[in-house]
């Protein structure tokens, strides 16, 4: 998070994916829906408070589309259990979709 903080969520992606991605056929994206923020994702497995906003995690999604070198993804840490309104999972599904190229705004 120190470094989202200093460099910003778009030059974090943007050196995650150089770095994935060079030399390989293509990147496997696991994303940890406990990155983010409680606010947007209450049902995960290790909520902590001061994780990654619905804009910049949206933002890491549509980048990676962009990237045209996802080849798999995963998403995890949806607890249904401890969600409040399927809140977290809502979030989880969008998030796949922006990865897959649609755009929340």
């Amino acid at each position: 998070m120190k470094d989202i903080d200093r460099q910003g969520i778009a030059s974090i992606v943007e050196q995650a994916v150089n770095l994935a991605g060079s030399g390989t056929a293509g990147i496997h994206v696991s994303f940890d829906m406990d990155v983010c923020d409680p606010l947007i994702a209450p049902g995960v497995g290790t909520p902590v408070q001061g994780g990654i906003t619905y804009r910049e995690a949206h933002l890491a999604m549509e980048m990676l589309c962009d990237a045209g070198r996802m080849t798999s993804m995963e998403v995890v840490e949806v607890n249904p259990v401890i969600d409040e309104a399927n809140r977290t999972a809502i979030l989880a599904v969008e998030l796949v979709m922006s990865a897959m190229g649609k755009r929340i705004l």
